[in-house]
């Protein structure tokens, strides 16, 4: 008796121990993620402090009565704190999805894209852009957003048609994926112009060019839920880690568990898809990054994910932005060049001995 209850406090002495670690590595996460929006609002052509941003962030919420002049106020107000914040929320939303997904498809190389959401969304901007689909009452994002419903209804379609195990999921996913990214390749090369050509292809490749606050709003509020059920679910995934039938021994509603995650997850990508365009590799590494550093406790994982993954992005679009200014490179581009080392490393890590 006296050996269990000091294993007990030994147990309740590292679990509070690490809390404590999570809730300091968050702090100074959220800190760096404060410090990094700040930092690169500032940086760009139109010469703009931190000092200018705090003015003009505080005179919008009534908080200082300092005038600036129209043209820094609507840099800053307009442009690059919408487009900056947005860059957070969907890095924050790539990386929460990819590491609900590895965990749940226990597949170290899933991503938010797994389920053919991406290319759904991209089907729907297509045929808005270049067929004039929904007669002007769509816009690209809601008929991004319409598209990535789509896909996900077929793959769940399919997934329960075919057995609805993971592997069945993920093979549904593959399918939709490469369905949808068809008919997006034969609207664009039939009926397509050069210029609608390449606002399409540079849509497609990610870009937060076109950023407003009512994006920022509506991705923030997804976020924001999706948060909160997938923390709700945290103890669930560890369970999942054990495998669907050890989870279920433990009392786990596999089948319920899976099917909400994988509508949250979804849906949330979807969001993000419809504001931003497909951002490859966001969802696929940050949540390795974040294993490494906290462990794979989802208490714990989950939100330093999304915290990794916000701040990454900040940076990501910042760079595309402004290193061949004036011309913007697609935000993609740049994730697809800092992910390609990152995941050929994880291929590495997961490989099977010999």
């Amino acid at each position: 008796m006296t050996t269990a209850l000091r294993s007990l406090g030994a147990r309740r002495l590292r679990g509070a121990a690490g809390g404590l670690r999570t809730a300091a590595g968050l702090g100074v996460g959220l800190t760096l993620l404060a410090l990094s929006v700040a930092v690169a609002i500032t940086i760009g052509p139109a010469d703009i402090g931190v000092g200018d941003v705090w003015s003009v962030v505080a005179s919008h919420l009534g908080w200082d009565t300092t005038e600036m002049s129209p043209i820094r106020d609507g840099i800053v107000w307009n442009l690059r704190l919408p487009r900056t914040l947005l860059a957070a929320v969907c890095g924050a939303g790539l990386a929460l999805c990819g590491a609900v997904m590895q965990s749940l498809l226990r597949n170290p190389l899933a991503d938010p894209f797994v389920l053919g959401v991406s290319s759904g969304a991209s089907t729907g901007a297509v045929l808005v852009v270049v067929l004039g689909f929904g007669g002007g009452v769509l816009s690209v994002s809601a008929g991004a957003f319409v598209g990535a419903l789509v896909s996900f209804a077929l793959v769940l379609v399919l997934s329960h048609t075919l057995g609805g195990t993971t592997d069945r999921v993920v093979l549904a996913g593959v399918a939709a994926m490469q369905l949808f990214s068809a008919v997006t390749s034969f609207v664009v090369m039939t009926a397509a112009d050069a210029e609608t050509t390449r606002g399409v292809l540079f849509w497609l490749l990610g870009s937060l060019s076109g950023a407003g606050w009512t994006e920022v709003w509506l991705c923030l509020a997804v976020l924001a839920t999706a948060v909160v059920v997938c923390l709700g679910y945290a103890r669930t995934l560890d369970a999942f880690a054990f495998g669907q039938d050890a989870a279920a021994t433990l009392g786990v509603a596999v089948a319920r568990t899976r099917l909400v995650l994988l509508c949250v997850t979804a849906l949330l990508t979807a969001a993000l898809v419809s504001a931003a365009g497909a951002i490859g590799f966001v969802g696929l590494v940050l949540p390795h990054a974040a294993r490494a550093l906290v462990g794979p406790g989802h208490g714990r994982l989950l939100p330093v994910t999304a915290v990794a993954g916000a701040v990454f992005l900040v940076w990501a679009d910042t760079l595309a932005r402004t290193v061949l200014d004036p011309q913007e490179v697609p935000v993609g581009v740049v994730t697809s060049l800092v992910g390609v080392p990152a995941f050929v490393l994880v291929l590495y890590r997961t490989r099977r001995p010999r």
